[in-house]
């Protein structure tokens, strides 16, 4: 069973796809920041990493430059599942990025691949 961290300040959107997840056969925890999810990071090390971009306390774009930074956590794939935009100049610090909101067979298609180790 693949495990995953979600990560978004929507407590509806995070309680929704951690459900449709969890019904799919996967491990989720969830936090609703970056700063949460780090303090998470300590304690487990999941399959996936999924992130919303705009959060309060520690954003995505933050949160993704924290985990490429630290070597046990740089391999973990990043899945940026964001209504924002990153900026243009924003260093590519993820595998994918998904806009919200994003079809549930596309999105679902996208972690398993990611779990499994594979780029969409």
């Amino acid at each position: 069973m693949h495990s995953i961290l979600l990560v978004d300040d929507d407590p509806e959107l995070l309680a929704a796809w951690q459900f449709v997840l969890v019904n799919e056969g996967y491990q989720v925890r969830s936090a609703p920041n970056g700063v949460q999810a780090l303090e998470d990071l300590k304690h487990h090390i999941p399959d996936l990493i999924i992130t919303d971009w705009m959060m309060p306390l520690m954003g995505g774009a933050e949160l993704c430059r924290q985990l490429r930074a630290h070597p046990e956590l740089a391999r973990v794939p990043i899945l940026v599942h964001s209504a924002a935009v990153p900026a243009a100049e924003e260093v590519q610090m993820w595998n994918v990025r998904l806009q919200k909101p994003a079809r549930m067979n596309l999105f679902l298609t996208t972690v398993e691949q990611l779990c499994k180790g594979k780029a969409p």
